[in-house]
């Protein structure tokens, strides 16, 4: 056993070291890295002094801890700084946009995005087109990263209302050179409140830039150069999902059986885009989601299975003559073997994340034991934290990390665990929601074990595996409502039920077919009953608790309370902490006050949604573009933003039928059943069979809510047998919102007015018909030239104009005409490739809070002036 002295002090530097990482992720921006350097060589300087220094007596004990722990701080602060800057290398704005011919190697297995594919791209030469066809080489690494993010897909886009698609481009394979026109821009995505951080994905890949494969008529045809051997085993894992899709769902199977083969491909390859998105939601419901692909739990099991394997070998080669079991002892060789056998399956599945985190921490055990030594649980625990933000630091903003440490913690002090000496074994276990080794009882020994009865260790076994579940449970509780914003209330059953089901019979079978096909029908057999138990759970109408996604000081409260309720303490405290969990599980978002109203133009690229709110109301004005022919700005930006709000609309209001506004609205819908539909659309439209009573808007209209007066001031009421409108931006829906605070509450009277598509027409004849200046304006069509008149400008006069359209949207909008126009007028523009989500009160209608600005981190885009 260490000096438990010495295991303090290295324990509080580490936690020192992980509170370091954490301060220098809240940089807005990157030091130039030579200050960092300087930095570190002075805290090197630093701790050799404090080495040889001589004892502070006068200090007391406190005061060289505190200085160790300021060290090492430092040292993690400047030491993450200097990885940032490996990774600092970004496309230069000239580029971007422009065409580029590239020649490079496939790095990773495609994924297959609806109609096409996506992939990551190794880039070993490019050149520069112009106009004129004539090609400049560019310098990689400074001008141009060498890794990038490719999409090649068949679709020729958006159509009118409909999204057109053509035939899908051939697949491309890891490790082949191609020879591509694409065209990149920076990484670049949408930031809304609490809401999924793609730039910071792409950054912890290391992507520099992402673009698309150009297939025009212009475009010179992709050419495939050669098959390499640069990624031999991403080229392994790409044959063996093709084998296994063409095994398990052949072409004319059942729904359900490519179903089911897109879970077993995401067990055995990681693909998790293979799974469909009504299992996703009924894994999320049921609280299972961490069995469903490869995660640090598969890692984990290989391992702990080859470590067995090997270690039995190995004593039964001393049967067969061979020296070396006699001169190395069993359980080091394998546990050494089995970590580089996890090393391998960890790469097979794509070197994901949760997998490197996962090995780290085998590696930091295995150490740790072959030292000879008996290492406290906490000790390891640290030391595997302080790794795992070391070689990947931008881990600590990502739930998964959070799970992983939080839920190995709470079961080692909980006592759900074996002894303190035997914690290295726990943290093994650990990932993101995934001790579930650890749930399942499947304790690694380094040693020979004995036997036990078997009917009494089952009904112990039972009995632990139900009590450590529960503790998870309750202690995962509050990080699970602060990530997701989500409760599953029969997650406990359901992992009692998936866990040793997936982790014993699907997974191994799986991992069997890779050698034997017929395994995997095997597996897709065994996935029948849990799938069948798993809907009749997700279907309970309380199978899940949804809650606004509370502040992390009332989660952390919350888990501070969780950790007394499940660790033993007195039943007293235990009783005491309870009045912890209630301001997270009846936590709402606030309100504006009666009187007010509140806008939020969400960050959905080349579109329109703008979330308005009352004391006791909502509105959402459009509901965002279509992406793809399987993906909208509905799931992948609405429905999660009203769920972490804890919002139920009153009324969705589609301005008109344009795909960029109505596209995510059938997402909408589903979500919020009691909300009433009002459009212009036409009549019959596929959206008004999910709303048959349904409300057209037109001019006249007006209601009040919590006093905020609403009114809609276009499009005129249909004349009969008048001629069709030639285009559906004519028809949009004009909403004037004002509110009713002067009078009431003494504070200043604010109003808006969303325009959504009109143009010059349209704006034209509301001027005519006499409208009153406003405090902010939702910039009609995107900015487009064919709308902002300056007679509708000069008619409403509005301080701030809100403005939603994609980065470097192919339409060009904003036209540099319009925003000259409001610049001349002086009027403020918010854009949501500068500003992300955009948060307007009326009772402060001098301001907006832009997303990109309060949430501005190094790893964010920042668009050049």
């Amino acid at each position: 056993m260490i000096g438990m002295g010495w295991a303090r002090h290295l324990s509080w530097n580490l936690l020192a070291w992980c509170l370091g990482v954490a301060l220098q992720l809240q940089q807005a921006a990157l030091w130039p890295w030579a200050s960092y350097a300087s930095v570190l060589l002075g805290v090197a300087a630093c701790a050799w002094w404090l080495k040889n220094a001589r004892p502070w007596p006068a200090a007391g004990w406190a005061a060289p801890i505190l200085a160790w722990a300021l060290v090492w701080a430092a040292a993690a602060f400047c030491t993450t700084g200097l990885h940032a800057w490996t990774r600092a290398h970004t496309i230069a704005p000239a580029l971007e946009g422009q065409d580029l011919d590239v020649v490079g190697v496939v790095q990773a297995m495609p994924q297959r995005q609806d109609v096409g594919w996506r992939f990551r791209f190794h880039i070993e030469q490019a050149w520069a087109v112009d106009a004129q066809g004539t090609a400049q080489a560019v310098q990689l690494d400074a001008d141009l990263p060498r890794q990038v993010y490719l999409g090649w897909y068949g679709q020729d886009g958006l159509q009118g209302s409909g999204w057109s698609t053509a035939a899908v481009p051939e697949p491309v394979k890891a490790g082949e050179r191609w020879r591509l026109r694409v065209r990149l821009k920076a990484p670049h995505g949408h930031l809304n409140p609490r809401g999924f951080d793609y730039e910071l994905w792409l950054w912890e890949q290391g992507i520099g830039a992402a673009g698309s494969v150009r297939t025009g008529r212009k475009d010179p045809v992709p050419l495939r150069l050669a098959s390499t051997w640069a990624h031999p085993i991403e080229g392994w894992r790409q044959s063996v999902r093709e084998r296994l899709l063409a095994h398990l769902s052949p072409a004319g199977s059942p729904a359900d059986a490519a179903k089911r083969a897109g879970i077993v491909a995401a067990l055995v390859t990681g693909d998790q885009a293979a799974i469909d998105r009504s299992d996703w939601d009924v894994f999320r419901a049921t609280g299972v989601s961490h069995l469903m692909s490869i995660s640090g739990l598969h890692v984990t099991l290989f391992a702990w299975l080859a470590s067995g394997l090997v270690a039995w070998g190995w004593r039964r080669s001393a049967l067969w003559g061979f020296q070396g079991a006699l001169r190395w002892p069993a359980p080091p060789v394998g546990a050494v073997s089995g970590l580089f056998l996890a090393g391998f399956y960890a790469l097979f599945s794509g070197w994901g994340v949760p997998a490197q985190r996962t090995l780290l921490m085998l590696c930091v055990v295995v150490v740790l034991r072959l030292s000879a030594r008996q290492w406290p649980g906490a000790l390891v625990w640290l030391t595997a934290c302080a790794v795992v933000l070391t070689w990947d630091p931008w881990a600590l903003l990502q739930p998964g990390f959070w799970l992983s440490f939080v839920a190995v913690g709470v079961l080692m002090a909980s006592g759900a665990t074996p002894s303190a000496a035997r914690g290295a074994e726990a943290v093994t276990l650990a990932s993101p929601l995934r001790t579930d080794v650890v749930r399942s009882g499947l304790w690694h020994r380094w040693g020979a074990s004995q036997g036990p009865i078997w009917g009494s260790w089952v009904w112990r076994r039972a009995a632990a595996l139900l009590r450590e579940q529960a503790v998870v449970t309750l202690a995962l509780a509050p990080l699970t409502l602060l990530f997701f914003g989500q409760v599953s209330v029969v997650g406990l059953v359901a992992n009692l039920l998936a866990i040793p089901w997936v982790t014993l019979i699907v997974t191994p079978l799986s991992l069997l077919g890779v050698l034997w096909s017929d395994a995997w029908q095997w597996a897709s057999w065994a996935l029948q009953p849990m799938a069948w138990v798993l809907a009749r759970l997700a279907a309970w109408p309380w199978a899940s608790v949804s809650t606004a996604m509370p502040p992390w000081y009332l989660a952390a409260l919350a888990l501070a309370g969780a950790w007394v309720a499940v660790t033993p303490w007195p039943a007293s405290w235990k009783w005491a902490v309870l009045p912890l969990f209630w301001p997270v599980l009846f936590w709402s978002h606030p309100r504006p006050a009666p009187g007010t109203f509140e806008l939020l133009a969400a960050d959905v690229g080349q579109g329109n949604a703008v979330l308005v709110r009352t004391a006791t109301h909502s509105l959402l004005y459009d509901a965002g573009p279509r992406y793809s022919a399987e993906s909208d700005a509905g799931h992948r930006v609405l429905v999660p933003l009203l769920a972490q709000m804890g919002e139920r609309i009153d009324t969705l209001m589609l301005s008109h039928r344009d795909s960029d506004h109505t596209g995510g609205a059938a997402a909408v819908l589903a979500m919020q059943g009691q909300a009433a539909l009002w459009s212009s659309l036409e009549d019959p439209h596929p959206l008004h069979a999910l709303r048959p009573a349904w409300t057209r808007c037109q001019a006249g209209q007006v209601w009040e809510w919590d006093g905020v007066r609403f009114e809609v001031l276009h499009p005129p009421p249909p004349a009969e047998n008048g001629p069709p409108m030639p285009k559906p931006n004519a028809l949009s829906c004009v909403l004037r919102i004002a509110s009713q605070a002067q009078g009431m509450t003494g504070g200043p009277q604010g109003s808006a007015l969303l325009a959504g598509d009109i143009e010059a027409a349209q704006e034209l004849a509301l001027v005519q018909a006499g409208l009153s200046p406003v405090d902010v304006l939702l910039v009609p069509h995107h900015g487009s030239k064919t709308s902002s008149t300056r007679a509708f400008l000069e008619a409403l006069r509005p301080r701030w104009g809100l403005l939603q359209a994609g980065y470097r949207n192919r339409y060009g909008h904003p036209a540099p005409e319009v925003v000259a126009r409001y610049q001349a007028w002086g009027i403020a523009l918010a854009d949501s490739p500068r500003c992300g989500a955009a948060t307007w009160r009326s009772s402060a209608p001098e301001l907006v809070r832009c997303e990109r600005t309060q949430r501005q981190r190094y790893w964010h885009h920042r668009i050049p002036p």
